[in-house]
């Protein structure tokens, strides 16, 4: 190949990837917007920072294989992959497997247990000699609990299933379901999550509106979690 046509496309290479680094330089306060947005749901361990990065490799690797002669808009192209990556990045936390949901489970039960006696959550040390487990595993499994539970109701099914909950339940059936399901619980545990998912308050303005501590809110939505998960799962 002669010098002027390799040139020529050199060129026309670097045409191309300035497009792509200008699409996503473009689309970066719209990925900050969604990292954002995620993390007001997450616990303060979870850094915004380390969102915004795993967002902005997906948004790179999408953007070098972007057509827009394909897709009028490079983020309704991109969005749900950006978003998937951020999920997948809190799953990689920490692997869910069927002894960890096992452990969760315990530790919300006797959370909730001592709550209801005490007005107030147990401390690691306490909830590892019941339960004769390791403080560590005490700490790592209620580190997921805590970013798990904070998250969306089709969030938390893609992190916390092993996916034949979403094989088995269609997505445009997901919210028949649950709605279904919220229908067998009493009035003030459907309105706290109308609140908190379909409204989008946070604990303490919700706390406000039914005069009921913060905490205890926390522990009633844990156990709704807990319980709409365990039906989902046909448990």
């Amino acid at each position: 190949m002669d010098k002027a046509k390799q040139k020529q496309l050199n060129a026309y290479a670097q045409t191309i990837k300035k497009e792509q680094d200008d699409i996503v330089l473009q689309y970066m306060p719209a990925l900050r917007a969604m990292a954002f947005r995620l993390k007001e749901r997450l616990p303060s361990h979870i850094d915004v920072n380390d969102l915004i990065s795993i967002g902005l490799e997906e948004m790179i690797k999408l953007s070098r294989k972007y057509d827009k002669e394909q897709n009028d808009s490079f983020w309704g192209y991109a969005k749900k992959r950006v978003y998937g990556s951020m999920l997948d990045f809190l799953r990689s936390l920490d692997v869910v497997s069927r002894a960890s949901r096992s452990l969760i489970k315990s530790i919300d039960s006797l959370v909730d247990e001592y709550f209801n006696t005490h007005e107030e959550e147990p401390d690691d040390e306490y909830l590892a000699s019941v339960l004769n487990e390791d403080i560590e595993k005490i700490r790592d499994a209620r580190n997921v609990s805590s970013v798990v539970m904070t998250l969306s109701l089709d969030d938390q099914m893609q992190i916390l299933s092993e996916e034949n909950v979403l094989d088995r339940v269609e997505k445009e059936d997901m919210i028949e379901n649950i709605e279904q399901i919220l229908s067998t619980f009493n009035k003030r545990d459907q309105l706290i999550i109308q609140l908190y998912y379909y409204e989008e308050l946070n604990l303490k303005e919700i706390s406000e509106i039914l005069h009921i501590t913060e905490g205890r809110i926390s522990q009633i939505h844990k156990r709704l979690m807990s319980k709409i998960r365990d039906r989902l799962e046909g448990r």
